[in-house]
């Protein structure tokens, strides 16, 4: 069975959009459980659970606990062999669920498999990547990624020397959509806590592929996500200064290069 965890943070539009879709497209002989995890809950987005999904179960914390805890708690409260971790801004298409459990289920050494992410007009969004440095955080949010050195770094770390509809594995894969096999949870570990909302995703792979599992991008299944990125904003390394989120990103960066080392990608 394949447990279903969308974790939502203040967002009962997108949540209700999201299980919706899911509805939509899953098939219904298809065994599976879908729990949300609503961190800093209201009354609105437990009402959408409540009242227009009841078989969903609800997991509720008053407090911001955090997208990684929100994982973890979800993930102890699940009950598949199997897990499907998703952003409430994730829209599956028809048998991308069913691909990707098809596909982990049949590979044992697949420990995280993750779908093609699509923009909603249909161009491809960035799905999987290698490593990061701390060269590749300062490329990104400086006008040095304008310059050649700095594009041909982010160009090393998009993948976009490999023909990307092919399934390919992977250093790691975009957080909002990641499934993977729960039983070598007891030999990786859950989500690294101490990374409250960024970084979680390519922390959590690198413990996969330490432990003997493979991670693998599968762009045969194919899903919608808007992809908003809160923590960029348009004052590249200034937006520290103005956004909680970005502020978030830089902290949990410097947390994941202290655990890995300033010199390792």
């Amino acid at each position: 069975m394949l447990s279903i965890i969308v974790v939502n943070f203040k967002n009962p539009a997108l949540l209700r959009l999201c299980l919706k879709s899911l509805n939509r497209v899953l098939r219904s002989d298809f065994k599976k459980e879908i729990i949300v995890v609503d961190v800093a809950s209201s009354v609105a987005t437990r009402n959408v659970v409540i009242e227009e999904f009841p078989k969903v179960k609800l997991v509720p914390f008053k407090d911001n606990v955090g997208f990684t805890r929100g994982v973890n708690e979800g993930l102890k409260a699940s009950t598949g062999d199997f897990f499907l971790i998703l952003n409430p801004d994730i829209i599956p298409l028809k048998n991308s669920v069913e691909l990707l459990y098809s596909y982990i289920e049949s590979h044992s050494e697949i420990g995280l498999i993750g779908p093609r992410l699509l923009n909603f007009d249909g161009t491809p969004q960035n799905s999987c990547f290698r490593f990061p440095s701390p060269l590749t955080i300062a490329y990104r949010r400086t006008p040095l990624g304008r310059l050649p050195f700095g594009k041909k770094a982010l160009k090393h770390f998009l993948m976009q020397d490999e023909k990307l509809d092919n399934t390919l594995r992977v250093d790691w894969l975009m957080g909002s959509a990641v499934m993977g096999r729960k039983k070598y949870i007891d030999k990786v570990g859950y989500m690294d806590e101490n990374l409250f909302l960024y970084m979680n995703d390519v922390d959590w792979p690198r413990r996969f592929w330490e432990n003997g599992y493979t991670v693998v991008y599968y762009p045969e299944a194919q899903m919608y996500h808007y992809h908003r990125r809160d923590s960029k904003g348009v004052l590249g390394i200034f937006d520290v200064l103005f956004k909680k989120e970005s502020r978030w990103h830089v902290r949990d960066a410097l947390k994941y290069f202290r655990k890995y080392g300033f010199n390792k990608s």
